[in-house]
């Protein structure tokens, strides 16, 4: 099994997608411009998406107020250091930055609307590339 896409209730996927395009690079393949407002946003991969959407059949998670560890969103950063200062300008906020034995650099932050977002430079990397067969 591969994952396609990870999805989340929020409180304004339209400006949300925006946001993650602009300051994410994250790509809109797929947008709804009417209730639920659904989006899917691709990284750069091509192969892993996100779908954000206000769906009102289900209550909007309390992001704010949760524990980066509970629910958190995972980016591969080669340069934690400017992503996160980018990131301040752009409206997010830090929650704790992190230098591991292993040489691994990780920075947990949070969107605009409280998701907690992390950048990940690893001493190693965990995943490679496998070629298609």
């Amino acid at each position: 099994m591969k994952i396609e896409h990870f999805a989340l209730n929020v409180e304004d996927p339209i400006e949300m997608a925006q946001w993650y395009t602009k300051h994410l690079g994250l790509k809109i393949v797929r947008q709804l411009k009417v209730a639920p407002f659904t989006a899917f946003l691709a990284d750069d991969s091509g192969s892993v998406m996100i779908e954000i959407y206000r769906n009102p059949s289900d209550e909007i998670p309390p992001y704010q107020k949760m524990n980066p560890l509970l629910l958190h969103l995972a980016f591969v950063s080669e340069s934690p250091e400017l992503d996160k200062n980018s990131l301040l300008k752009g409206g997010a906020t830090l929650e704790t930055e992190d230098y591991l034995e292993d040489g691994s650099h990780i920075i947990m932050m949070r969107d605009p609307w409280g998701l907690a977002i992390q950048f990940c430079k690893r001493g190693k990397p965990m995943l490679s590339k496998r070629e298609s067969k």
